[in-house]
């Protein structure tokens, strides 16, 4: 079990590496891609990294110990390249002086060990899907929202609960776009009937929506997934217990 665990650690770290860092920092170096679609890139990657905590490691603990593996390693290593030049060369960091893709790192890791002890570790292991579910209607629905707000987005959202240029273009993104991974990992992931996991996806998508609009300061990947596990879970419990 624990050279199981081992080796999943290993796996862990090679596919960050890999996918969060040196994928994204190539496309960044030799490509015309824009900076936003990079960043969401590596967005869709920290999302998709849930099925190795959840499919490789043994037990909850160890899953969680592997959540917080990264921040260990990572956290030191970028306020160190920071203080580079190769930094604003080869990463994606909107702020001035650094600190958001540590900040996201913290955001995220902390999103993955919530969910992994609520649903995993106090639930138990047949709930543990839940974690993919409201993972995956974060990083794709947070990825659309961006994307076709900033490029395809024409009417702006104002209010003052809302922050940023946000738009209802977004908005609808999101809610589509989360939609259709709930629904996905519910059927190919939990197993669920495809009429459930459709009606699920219905009624759970626009909450992950509204969460994402609503969210200051990129709290979004901590709102966005916990709020949509929220409510994931006493639906399917309802539909469960009254046999559907």
């Amino acid at each position: 079990m624990i050279r199981n665990d081992f080796l999943a650690a290993i796996i862990l770290l090679v596919y960050y590496l890999v996918g969060l860092v040196l994928i994204p920092t190539a496309l960044k170096a030799w490509s015309k891609l824009p900076k936003e679609v990079i960043r969401k890139i590596q967005h869709v990657g920290y999302s998709l990294s849930i099925f190795i905590l959840l499919r490789l490691f043994s037990t909850w603990y160890m899953a969680l110990a592997g959540a917080f593996l990264l921040v260990i390693l990572a956290y030191p290593a970028l306020i160190f390249l920071e203080r580079t030049a190769l930094y604003k060369k080869w990463f994606v960091d909107r702020s001035e002086r650094g600190g958001e893709l540590r900040k996201q790192l913290l955001y995220v890791q902390l999103s993955f060990a919530i969910l992994i002890f609520l649903f995993w570790g106090l639930l138990g292991a047949k709930w543990h899907y839940t974690v993919a579910v409201a993972v995956m209607a974060w990083g794709f629905g947070d990825a659309a929202a961006a994307l076709v707000g900033k490029f395809f987005g024409k009417r702006n959202i104002i209010h003052r609960w809302v922050e940023g240029a946000k738009t209802c273009e977004g908005t609808m993104a999101m809610i589509v776009t989360a939609f259709g991974a709930i629904f996905l990992t519910l059927l190919l992931y939990a197993g669920l009937p495809w009429y459930l996991s459709l009606l699920v996806a219905f009624l759970v998508a626009p909450v992950s929506g509204i969460a994402e609009l609503f969210s200051r300061r990129g709290t979004d990947t901590l709102t966005v997934p916990l709020l949509t596990a929220a409510v994931v879970f006493p639906l399917v419990y309802l539909f469960s217990r009254l046999g559907w």
